[in-house]
């Protein structure tokens, strides 16, 4: 994954090295999954191996390393994980979804202090009601038909 400008202060200098390390020291250059991404692998372990097609979708693999705790500043080697790209993409889904959201919020709220967002467009609106149906008129019998499966009078 690459990292974004924001964050790559929060990686530590070496972090090349520390990629290396794990994913072509210990991991072997294949993906270290043994199911944390929520898939079963055959085997235990999941089969992708680094520069080769992927066993499930076909694509070239390409090692990545994955945070557990999605915090960059922790390189302990157990905070690690060498992942293909699915198994990654699928270890950080909540955490990816957590981010859209204040991202999405923090967007809306920026909006709306610009002025791009009146306030009346911020406000909920209800729906008018709808008319009720007028009372059956009963008064006169002569207006009262009959329904097609009855018979008349």
């Amino acid at each position: 994954m690459p990292i974004r400008p924001e964050n790559r202060a929060r990686y530590p200098r070496d972090w090349p090295r520390i990629i290396a390390r794990i994913r072509f020291g210990r991991a072997g250059g294949r993906c270290e999954c043994t199911g944390r991404c929520g898939l079963v692998h055959p085997g235990g372990r999941c089969a992708a191996v680094h520069g080769q097609a992927h066993p499930d979708t076909g694509s070239t693999v390409v090692l990545t390393t994955a945070h557990l705790n999605h915090q960059p500043e922790d390189v302990r080697e157990e905070n690690l994980l060498g992942a293909c790209q699915l198994c990654h993409l699928r270890i950080d889904h909540g955490h990816h979804r957590i981010t859209r959201s204040i991202t999405l919020a923090v967007r809306a709220a920026a909006a709306a202090q610009l002025g791009f967002l009146a306030d009346a467009d911020l406000e909920r609106i209800e729906p008018p009601a709808l008319p009720r149906p007028p009372a059956p008129r009963t008064s006169h019998p002569a207006l009262q038909l009959p329904l097609p499966d009855q018979e008349a009078p």
